[in-house]
């Protein structure tokens, strides 16, 4: 991968009507930001959440959004996907219409507090849908911070975990940061994403990769940072491509 040709599979660049940019003007800068720090690929992964469902107005007011967005950015290929927040009610939904767009992968995130019973369930929903999930942000669970064993049972079914970016400077708190840094180095199915929503949490990867390749080497750095993991690479690093339907 080259220095500067990141992959980022999460992100709320696209507004949705939840917590990332409020309108296509945010989207456009944190964009931009994106690829002046090296992004080439992103994807805009709006939260599933109970109580703000992917119903059929919500999809398209995103993905006419999303293709908006990718017409005034240069140099950046924006990709469609979800964010899943667990919830039974998602055992009922086709987990192939939230992958990651030209991957066989889902986004689902694990809960900040509170069991992980109905998270194991969607997650477990998603593969027998012959996707793979990748399991976002655990280093920020308390679950999973407090509980080895809880750990213990996530990393027994081998999926690949999803990263933040600003958990590995600090910005989640010290017990984030170790066990972010202790997954990264210890187990081969790390990526690193900005889970990037606004000015607070901009969509920028360069800080932390730029802190893996000190501390843990370039061939690290390459394989959490790049597609390889996901099965994706940007398709130029100089033309931006409008968001596609997945």
């Amino acid at each position: 991968m080259p220095a500067r040709a990141f992959v980022d599979c999460h992100s709320h660049v696209v507004p949705s009507g939840d917590d990332g940019a409020r309108n296509v003007g945010e989207g456009v800068a944190l964009c931009r930001d994106a690829v002046a720090s090296g992004t080439r690929l992103l994807y805009a992964t709006p939260h599933v959440w109970p109580d703000l469902r992917m119903h059929e107005a919500r999809e398209r007011r995103f993905r006419e959004a999303a293709a908006e967005l990718a017409a005034l950015v240069e140099g950046l290929e924006l990709r469609i996907g979800f964010e899943l927040t667990p919830d039974r009610s998602l055992l009922d939904d086709d987990p192939r219409r939230y992958r990651l767009e030209g991957t066989a992968v889902c986004l689902v995130e694990t809960p900040f507090s509170g069991g992980l019973a109905t998270f194991f369930a969607v997650a477990e929903h998603v593969e027998s849908a012959g996707l793979t999930p990748l399991i976002a942000h655990p280093e920020r669970s308390l679950s999973l911070v407090g509980t080895p064993g809880h750990r213990d049972a996530l990393l027994e079914r081998d999926w690949p975990l999803q990263i933040t970016a600003s958990s590995l400077t600090g910005r989640s708190g010290a017990d984030s940061e170790a066990l972010a840094w202790r997954l990264l180095g210890d187990y081969d199915r790390v990526v690193v994403a900005s889970d990037g929503h606004g000015h607070h949490r901009p969509a920028r990867l360069d800080a932390a990769w730029a802190a893996v390749s000190e501390r843990l080497g370039s061939e690290i750095a390459a394989r959490a940072f790049g597609g390889a993991i996901l099965g994706v690479a940007p398709a130029t690093a100089d033309a931006a491509r409008p968001a596609a339907s997945s």
